[in-house]
Order: C-alpha cells, then sequence, then structure tokens
C-alpha cells in the first residue's frame, strides 16, 4: 500500500495504524504487507474509524497523527506537523490544503468554501485562525484524551478543531500540499448525496458544540 510505504519513508512514526472501516477490498491485507497494523471497526463513520485508530495505540505513543488513506494527503509534510508539538510549542497542528499547493481537482469547490466559512465562523466565537478542515493534522495524545470527542461521523474534523479552541489548546496552521485521490470515489464529495450528508452532519457539528456548555 503506497499511502503506508510513504509514511514509513518519513522515518517519523514509531507505529502506523490503519482502519479498515468496513472495506470491500484488500486493504486490510495490502497495508498489513506494507508494515501497518491492522484496526478493523466495521461500523461506518469516519468519528467511528479515528477512535479506533487513537483506541489501538500503543502506551508509549505521545502525538498522534491522523491523515486519509487514499493518497490525497502528502506523508512528506509530517514533520511540519509534528515538530511544533515535539518541540512543546503548540499542543494541535492542523494542515491546510487551501494554503498549501494543491493538485487540480483534489478539493471541490464545496470543500473550499466550507472551510472557509467555518474557519469564518470560529475565528468569531473562539479568535483562532482555521481556513480548512483537513484531515491531516497531529494532536498531542493527552491533549486529545482533553478534547472527549463524542462524534462518529463526518463532523470528527470540525469538533476536534472547535473542542481544541474551546479548551484553550496552542493551536497552530500550517501550509499542505494536496493531491487528487489515488483511487476509489469520496464519500463526501464523490456524489451529490454524499456532499448534502456530509454537510447536514458537518453543520449539525457546528451547532452542538457552540451551544454546549464548557
Amino acid at each position: 500500500m503506497g499511502v503506508v510505504r510513504a509514511v514509513a519513508a518519513t522515518n517519523a512514526p514509531s507505529e502506523i495504524i490503519v482502519v479498515d472501516n468496513g472495506s470491500s477490498d484488500r486493504t486490510a491485507e495490502r497495508a498489513r504487507a506494507a508494515g501497518a497494523r491492522i484496526m478493523a471497526e466495521p461500523r461506518r463513520g469516519y468519528g467511528r474509524a479515528c477512535a479506533a485508530g487513537v483506541r489501538a495505540l500503543s502506551p508509549e505513543c505521545e502525538i498522534v497523527v491522523f491523515l486519509d488513506g487514499d493518497g490525497s494527503d502528502c506523508p512528506e509534510f509530517m514533520k511540519q506537523l509534528v515538530d511544533p508539538i515535539a518541540h512543546g510549542t503548540h499542543d494541535f497542528v492542523i494542515g491546510s490544503r487551501t494554503r498549501g499547493q494543491r493538485e487540480t481537482g483534489s478539493m471541490n469547490f464545496q470543500q473550499i468554501v466550507s472551510g472557509r466559512v467555518a474557519g469564518a465562523i470560529l475565528r468569531f466565537l473562539y479568535g483562532v485562525r482555521y481556513t480548512d478542515m483537513c484531515p491531516f493534522r497531529a494532536i498531542r495524545r493527552d491533549a486529545l484524551a482533553r478534547l472527549a470527542m463524542r462524534e462518529q461521523t463526518y463532523g470528527w474534523n470540525l469538533e476536534m478543531q472547535m473542542r481544541a479552541a474551546r479548551v484553550g489548546l496552542r493551536i497552530l496552521e500550517v501550509p499542505v500540499d494536496h493531491r487528487r485521490r489515488v483511487g476509489g470515489e469520496s464519500k463526501v464529495s464523490g456524489t451529490l448525496r454524499g456532499t448534502f450528508v456530509a454537510g447536514a452532519r458537518i453543520i449539525a457539528t457546528l451547532l452542538r458544540i457552540a451551544f454546549a456548555k464548557l
């Protein structure tokens, strides 16, 4: 699996975990052959998959990096995400695809606009600067535990960004490059229905967190 090998080539991670979220292809088999540890989460949902990966971490892990397995995120930028946390200056570092170099067709108009709009709302609410809801991100493990994440589907990324701002984590956004996905069709942007469902869930997450008590 090319993504696993690319991540391993950065020499950054001490372990690579791939969550098989009910795939019907050879994802788990190929990832295991490439050197990853496989965690199965048969219940569908982006947030459930991320939470399953967190549960599978070894006790020694101090920094968690999330990225999509479709080849669109660029593992060579992992150092830019991890170093500010390792050096103790930040707790949560998120990539921004809109500030980096994007391959033509890697993001659709709705993704770009929704990231900007969400960022503007979060800046108004919390004074923090986000320009994207990029899945490529790194966070201190103990800081992640403080967030008490609940979202099980498409709102996971936004929930993390909102909760990180609410609890006062030291946040940094850095530009990262973004490529077109290597294979398959995105559940979010690949179909009109997927875009609508994901958008509705993200809006519901924003409202739930914004009006929740600390």
